[in-house]
């Protein structure tokens, strides 16, 4: 695919992938944001004939259902299409999407437009996380990574307030407008996508040696024979070499154990994203308006105010792993966030049960419910300083280069598979069961702080090459080599022990002519 020259070398290019990668996803926050404010507009219920609960949570949900589709899509062409190109398809399928949503004025119109934007952000979340992977360094990947999901809370955030500033406009004008902003942030995301290199990773694995040569090259402004281009080539080819040691990788193969444990590795992936969605972040990120209003007991435009308020803290949280991942690792900040977030879900079903209906004065149901406000800002503070960030760093940086793109796309599936779960269960729950349903992710928050200790390895710091070895002698050990309390998994790869391991990734270090036999190999492989 053609690539211009529009951002120069080294770090210019640099802090451009990361906009262009930090864009896509305050788009999937904006698109995620914008419905919350919508659907309780008095032109919207009245032109798609005021939805009861179950319905309002069809219409909302099925974008997520889209999103899963665009996973399954990823999974299928993902790897043939290469990272740009599914960038651009991503942003393809949102624009008619949003067109569609839009033009709507039908149920059954809108739930197809909103299908088809989910197709899109599917793909572009499926694959943006993956290529800023492959275009960072190792100590640099989680901060950059988990950018991605700060400005998720950046986009939430101008829906917000966006859609609250249309209501006094009026009509149909109120909601119209907010979802078709949505082209103008896929529009400036295509033209940056013209000036960004494919990952090199990619395009090692596909035989093109002499593109992802230059690419390295470009992306940290060294020579072809620099120290830093040399190292990452060496182990990149023979990362490959380790991996295709038993013939060309097929999709069947996906959940298979073999060498680097790629089936377990698939698993892991799916169930961080799994993590991320059972916690209930979509009650709030959906429905804190309807919540506040039902269940607090504030009024409509006094919940739209305050859901924005606590949308802010999405973004304040998440400048935490922005800044500090790459210090913190993954493992403890996942549990300790689940252990804040269980805390915030608990207290919020503890406040909202001091109700008149349980036989509690006015006075205290006001009091108490007033008070549970408090504890939706501290859950998303934790969430966006945790739970947000995290996953969308450990999926594509758990993953094996041959699996890498099959596997992320399964990983962020989960996500948007539970998302749908999530968001159209919730105005039922919210409807029914009323506090109860707080104490339902109040028990999964908790439930996946054994999960992270006792599944979940450590992974910061380390190249995606060295994840593998992490997975090749540790990872034989069982549970025990990869899950201790505070070991650094460095302490899983040693010189000596690689060479025992396997004999090619023994090469490592050697002569441009084994470099030069490694490559001929994988492109033997790929022309075979």
């Amino acid at each position: 695919m053609k690539k211009l020259n529009l951002f120069g070398r080294g770090l210019k290019l640099q802090i451009a992938i990361m906009i262009g990668c930090q864009m896509a996803f305050i788009l999937f926050g904006y698109d995620q944001g914008v419905f919350s404010g919508i659907v309780t507009n008095e032109d919207w219920l009245n032109t798609f004939g005021h939805p009861g609960s179950g319905l309002e949570g069809i219409i909302v949900s099925i974008y997520n259902l889209g999103a899963f589709s665009g996973c399954i899509l990823t999974f299928i062409w993902g790897e043939k299409l290469g990272r740009r190109l599914c960038m651009w398809v991503a942003m393809g399928w949102i624009i008619v999407g949003a067109i569609l949503q839009c033009t709507s004025y039908s149920v059954p119109q809108i739930m197809v437009a909103r299908y088809i934007t989910g197709i899109g952000t599917g793909i572009e979340t499926s694959t943006v996380p993956m290529y800023q992977s492959e275009l960072c360094d190792a100590d640099k990947r989680g901060r950059l990574v988990s950018s991605e999901p700060l400005f998720v809370g950046v986009g939430i955030v101008i829906s917000y307030f966006f859609d609250y500033g249309m209501r006094y406009v009026g009509g149909p004008v109120a909601w119209r407008v907010p979802i078709a902003c949505q082209v103008i942030f896929a529009f400036v995301v295509i033209f940056l996508v013209f000036g960004l290199p494919e990952s090199p990773r990619w395009l090692y694995y596909h035989g093109r040696n002499e593109e992802a040569l230059q690419v390295m090259c470009d992306v940290w402004d060294s020579p072809p024979d620099g120290e830093k281009v040399i190292k990452m080539q060496t182990e990149i080819l023979e990362t490959i070499a380790l991996e295709r040691k038993h013939g060309e990788y097929k999709w069947a193969d996906i959940l298979k154990r073999d060498d680097v444990q790629t089936g377990r590795r698939v698993l892991l992936a799916y169930g961080m994203q799994f993590m991320n969605q059972v916690g209930g972040i979509n009650l709030v990120v959906y429905y804190v308006p309807t919540a506040l209003q039902n269940n607090v007991g504030l009024s409509s435009n006094l919940s739209l105010v305050i859901g924005g308020c606590v949308q802010t803290m999405f973004f304040f949280g998440s400048l935490v792993p922005t800044f500090l991942l790459d210090r913190m690792g993954r493992r403890r900040p996942m549990m300790w966030g689940s252990a804040g977030l269980g805390i915030s879900m608990m207290l919020i079903a503890v406040l909202l049960s001091f109700s008149t209906a349980r036989g509690y004065s006015k006075t205290l149901e006001k009091a108490t419910s007033s008070a549970s406000v408090t504890f939706f800002f501290t859950y998303m503070l934790f969430f966006g300083a945790t739970a947000n960030c995290i996953p969308w760093v450990y999926v594509p940086e758990i993953l094996p280069l041959h699996a890498r793109a099959k596997g992320t796309a399964i990983g962020i599936s989960s996500n948007w598979l539970w998302n749908f779960v999530i968001v159209m269960i919730t105005p039922t729950l919210l409807n029914n069961l009323l506090w109860k349903g707080y104490l339902i992710f109040m028990c999964t928050n908790f439930a996946f702080i054994p999960l992270v200790y006792f599944c979940y390895p450590e992974t910061k710091n380390l190249t995606l090459e060295e994840v593998d070895h992490l997975f090749t002698i540790g990872g034989r050990h069982g549970a025990k080599a990869l899950t201790a309390p505070s070991q650094p998994v460095q302490e899983s790869f040693k010189a000596q022990a690689l060479e025992d391991d396997e004999k090619v990734v023994g090469r490592m270090g050697g002569s441009s002519a084994e470099h030069a036999e490694i490559s001929e190999e994988i492109k033997d492989d790929n022309s075979g």
